[in-house]
């Protein structure tokens, strides 16, 4: 019982990590978008910024499906 609230806790923490990133990554995510809309080249530090939330997010993701798997056992 124990382990189940431990890991409805942890994928609740790790669902708001994800919004947490998203949101950030949402910022340079309309930089790009808009250097697309004006035919210019995006920031490179954009680019950049994007890929690494990217990357966490992926990461986080992965965390997010392996701590739903492992509370599936249980139930």
């Amino acid at each position: 019982m124990f382990e189940k609230m431990k890991l409805n806790k942890e994928i609740k923490k790790c669902k708001q990590h994800i919004e947490e990133i998203e949101k950030r990554r949402a910022r340079s995510q309309a930089a790009l978008i808009e250097a697309i809309l004006k035919n210019a080249q995006p920031n490179d530090d954009d680019v950049d910024y994007f890929n690494q939330f990217t990357s966490l997010i992926e990461k986080e993701r992965d965390n997010l499906h392996k701590l739903q798997r492992e509370l599936e056992k249980l139930k």
